[in-house]
């Protein structure tokens, strides 16, 4: 991506060594395989918390230690986050002013190990997250250098769309869509919840695209490969593809985030059409997502 001359966000707060909260971190366990359930519950809107709090666990040392990133690695991560924040600004508050609203700006807070949000606490193992309790995404930065070695899922866009699909559970918070999506999901069963989950999350892949559409006829930013980095990550997210690297195999009525050609499908629709209008994932039957 051309991100040179960029401006940084005035949104955003480096709590990166500080920790958590110095009380109770909720954690969750695994040997070998956390980024696997990182990147399963990363791309959950609103209050993935308490995914989390259900293991009853607590952070390790090693969780609470401080990033195994270097010093200029880390700096040049949260630079580019900063920038790519500033960017989702840009495009959404052009978007919203074209609907007749007002787009108020998230927080994002970057963090080290552990950390205290308004939807609870959480150590990284949680993954980027959103919380709508105080409308902030908080990210642990070493998600990039997990997201690249261990997944084969890095590249610069790859890595800002995680952070789009973030501000687009923020989109969706703002329309009211978030809200009535948990309030369905709280009066209904497991199965029929995580379908209505899945909706949420492939909106929120939607509008990560539709932001690059935009940001890229603003500000040119989009180079060659870069497309593809961000398909190929979300084709790395899919509930199916973890569900297989986690277990071998994959049960469809857990999935709540969607398959892969599915968040595939709905990122390029968004990138193609860059059109909010066009990102209807809860009207179509749930067979055609």
């Amino acid at each position: 991506m051309r991100l040179d001359g960029r401006r940084f966000s005035g949104n955003v707060s480096d709590r990166r060594g500080l920790g958590g909260s110095g009380g109770k971190i909720a954690g969750i366990g695994g040997i070998g395989g956390l980024i696997i359930v990182a990147l399963i519950v990363w791309l959950a809107g609103g209050d993935p918390l308490s995914v989390v709090n259900q293991s009853g666990g607590f952070a390790t040392a090693e969780q609470i230690r401080g990033s195994s990133l270097s010093f200029e690695k880390e700096e040049e991560y949260a630079q580019f986050a900063s920038r790519i924040l500033a960017g989702t600004e840009d495009v959404w508050s052009e978007e919203f002013s074209k609907i007749g609203l007002k787009y108020r700006e998230p927080k994002m807070v970057l963090y080290t190990g552990a950390v205290t949000s308004g939807c609870g606490d959480a150590t990284a193992s949680v993954g980027p997250f959103y919380c709508s309790a105080d409308q902030t995404i908080y990210i642990d930065l070493s998600f990039f250098s997990q997201m690249e070695k261990e997944m084969g899922a890095g590249g610069d866009f790859a890595f800002a769309y995680v952070i789009a699909h973030e501000v687009g559970h923020h989109v969706q918070y703002l329309l009211g869509t978030l809200d009535q999506a948990h309030a369905a999901m709280a009066e209904t069963n497991k199965t029929e919840a995580n379908k209505i989950s899945v909706r949420t999350e492939l909106q929120a892949d939607y509008y990560a695209g539709v932001w690059a559409y935009h940001d890229n006829r603003m500000f040119n930013s989009l180079e060659d490969g870069d497309i593809e980095e961000g398909l190929n990550a979300a084709s790395k997210i899919g509930d199916d593809y973890l569900q297989k690297q986690a277990q071998g195999y994959a049960v469809p009525e857990t999935f709540n985030h969607g398959r892969s050609d599915q968040r595939v499908r709905w990122l390029k629709k968004g990138i193609t059409s860059g059109n909010i209008k066009y990102g209807d994932t809860f009207t179509p039957s749930y067979s055609s997502l």
